[in-house]
């Protein structure tokens, strides 16, 4: 093992280990056998120490989602890829508050490549017409609502104590995104659920972007895009993101 791999191991170690998931520098350097210069020569100082920790913990959380191959239903992959983030949470409280700390400024390109997993199963959702708004949206609150019940669930662990938390965050939380199975439901119950024009438009440009039509432009085709993340992201109350009315003229 090089000399940076047992550096960053024991580190990582020490992290999981300390009761406020920080560590020092020197406790690094004496448990890995290593002087200090050896550990600034690899990772500049304290951050860029904790910054290859977070890239080795997200590499450990992608571990599984890399491999794995897409089943035939979004909507289940979306929901084992929740019940997934929230286990590896429990399992690395120490390295997942680290992973989503602030003190992180520049996000490791594993967190993004996560982002763009999740991203890719709501596309396929919403080729299916399962979606309720745009993918990359429907991303943005599901990454968000995630990380932030598991974020509760490590940091607050007296507070929080409903071993079903997450799971109930994470159905109310889909049945916003998603639409309802059409096979389960009346004509009555699904034009209860209010208008198809999102989730339809979501559908549209799901399929344009996987294969863009020949017959328009590329300028065509990009704003035709657009046009179809606005309808798609509208809120069944005809509002935009500021609340401001989606049609008609604005004075």
């Amino acid at each position: 093992m090089s000399t940076k791999a047992r550096i960053l191991e024991v580190a990582a170690a020490l992290v999981a280990e300390s009761p406020d998931g920080d560590v020092s520098t020197r406790a690094v350097c004496e448990a890995a056998g290593v002087g200090a210069p050896a550990l600034y020569r690899h990772f500049g100082d304290k951050e860029g120490l904790l910054s290859a920790v977070v890239d080795h913990g997200w590499d450990q959380y992608l571990a599984t989602k890399r491999d794995r191959r897409p089943g035939t239903d979004p909507l289940q992959d979306l929901r084992d890829g929740w019940d997934t983030h929230t286990e590896f949470a429990l399992r690395n409280p120490n390295l997942y508050r680290l992973m989503n700390s602030p003190v992180m400024r520049t996000p490791p390109a594993a967190a993004l490549e996560s982002h763009e997993i999740l991203t890719s199963d709501l596309r396929r959702a919403a080729e299916l017409g399962r979606l309720r708004l745009a993918p990359e949206l429907a991303a943005q609150m599901i990454m968000s609502a995630n990380v932030g019940v598991a974020l509760m669930l490590v940091s607050r662990p007296a507070s929080f104590t409903d071993a079903s938390l997450s799971r109930r965050v994470r159905d109310a939380v889909h049945a916003v995104v998603f639409t309802p199975d059409a096979g389960s439901l009346t004509p009555a119950a699904e034009g209860a659920q209010g208008p198809r024009v999102p989730a339809t438009a979501a559908r549209l440009g799901a399929i344009l972007r996987q294969s863009p039509s020949s017959a328009l432009t590329p300028a065509e085709t990009g704003l035709l895009g657009e046009w179809l993340d606005r309808l798609s992201n509208t809120p069944p109350d005809g509002t935009d993101a500021a609340g401001r009315p989606s049609g008609g003229r604005r004075s």
